[in-house]
């Protein structure tokens, strides 16, 4: 086209005249307005959203889809349960605060004296000391109480014996009263009957007084030995006083059982938890400290009760540390519990079994309350064709493997045996060097 036919007017053709419909009242079509409006918006709002979206292209003709494969293999396959939980030693000594044997076990127990925590110790080496003074100013007081208890002794005995010497000799003054009015009486054939009467009636006051004189003796030596025995037990109980806090006392110097590593315990303190230190105020019987032994390690984890039954003592495990990464354990399963218990802030019904596993070997880094997982194998298989788990496919209740034919992949029904996390093991259907498709 031409610059002078681009820049010509264009004559439109006239248009007809429109016929025009006749008057009909507004209000009628005016209540269809809003709702033609929300549709106009929504339409709007869908526009804009499509226009928002990414635009896929679609594949161009001949291009190859991808396919992911792999290739059965024959091998060994070992089917591993992670436990998870800490390092504990499996020889060692629990050093407690003493059980006091004294009447008053009330006392308060301070530490002086501790040895540092990561600390090695040789058997017999003092680890930690209690404050004592208290006791032993108790003992002092017991000391003197004591002695005077013997002396208390000793002067019931010196006037036990004085009392029973003038019992004795007013039992002699009556016997020789006694035997005096027997002869005067006896050689009384040339008295009246009246004096004989008489002196028949001082005889057997005599004999009364001398009978009486006897019994007196007889309750005053039952009553000396049980005054004696009072005494003498009051003694004896404030020996036994002493001897029971004499023994607290040695049991606030504390030595260390065997050879080992000190890792002291955890307390609350206030509303935190922290190690025992200098000062603490122990409680008889509490644990403070620990005396391990660091040659003999062991993983301490709880197992989810449905997966118990596969475990069993002796089955190897690798064992990792979180801390050092690159330290790795053999091990095996030392114990398992009899019983499931419930976890704490755990559902009822949600039961775990402990389990221990012995670390084989040995490192200055591996010490106890170390956070470690173990991969316990317990199951293995030899010689078996293995591919991947995500080349099995389940269809219509029997499990398929899709192997490659000449051009397509074919759908095979074979038969399972052992599983890993990654892994299965095909008992039939599939040889070794045969290609699978990955799903």
């Amino acid at each position: 086209m031409s610059p002078a036919q681009r820049s010509a007017p264009v004559l439109e053709p006239a248009l007809a005249p429109v016929p025009v419909p006749p008057h009909k009242p507004v209000g009628g079509s005016r209540k269809w307005l809003p709702i033609l409006g929300l549709l106009l918006l929504l339409g709007a709002v869908a526009a804009w959203w499509a226009l928002r979206q990414p635009k896929q292209a679609a594949p161009a003709a001949g291009t190859p889809v991808v396919v992911r494969t792999a290739t059965a293999t024959t091998g060994n396959l070992n089917h591993t349960i992670r436990v998870t939980g800490q390092t504990a030693a499996i020889d060692f000594a629990n050093i407690t605060a003493p059980m006091l044997r004294g009447p008053d076990a009330n006392r308060e127990m301070i530490l002086l004296e501790v040895a540092p925590s990561g600390s090695w110790v040789k058997k017999g080496t003092k680890i930690a000391q209690i404050d004592a003074q208290s006791l032993v100013d108790h003992l002092d007081d017991l000391a003197d109480t004591i002695k005077t208890a013997e002396a208390d002794v000793h002067k019931r005995e010196a006037e036990q014996s004085i009392e029973m010497e003038n019992l004795m000799q007013t039992l002699r003054q009556t016997k020789a009263d006694a035997d005096k009015a027997r002869l005067e009486y006896n050689g009384s054939e040339t008295q009246t009957d009246i004096q004989r009467q008489l002196l028949k009636l001082t005889l057997d006051e005599a004999d009364a007084r001398y009978k009486q004189a006897q019994g007196d003796i007889a309750d005053k030596k039952a009553s000396h030995t049980a005054e004696l025995k009072i005494l003498q037990y009051t003694l004896v109980r404030h020996t036994r006083h002493r001897d029971r806090h004499a023994n607290d006392l040695k049991a606030f110097t504390i030595h260390a059982a065997m050879d080992g590593l000190i890792v002291m315990q955890q307390i609350w303190r206030g509303s935190e938890m922290g190690q025992v230190q200098l000062g603490d105020r122990l409680a008889p019987g509490q644990p403070f400290m620990k005396v391990v032994n660091t040659k003999k390690m062991q993983v301490e984890g709880n197992v989810n009760q449905t997966e118990s039954s596969e475990f069993r003592v002796g089955q190897p495990a690798r064992i990792k540390l979180d801390a050092f990464g690159g330290l790795e354990f053999d091990g095996r399963v030392h114990s398992i519990g009899a019983l499931a218990a419930g976890g704490f802030r755990q559902s009822y019904y949600v039961r775990n079994v402990p389990i221990r596993i012995a670390i084989i070997g040995n490192d200055p880094r591996l010490i106890p309350d170390l956070s470690a997982s173990s991969d316990v194998s317990v199951a293995s298989a030899a010689n078996q064709v293995i591919v991947p788990l995500s080349a099995l496919s389940n269809e219509g209740g029997k499990t398929v493997v899709y192997v490659k034919g000449a051009e397509t992949f074919e759908p095979r029904e074979v038969t399972t045996g052992l599983r890993s996390e990654t892994s299965v093991a095909i008992a039939s259907g599939l040889k070794a060097g045969e290609v699978v498709r990955v799903n």
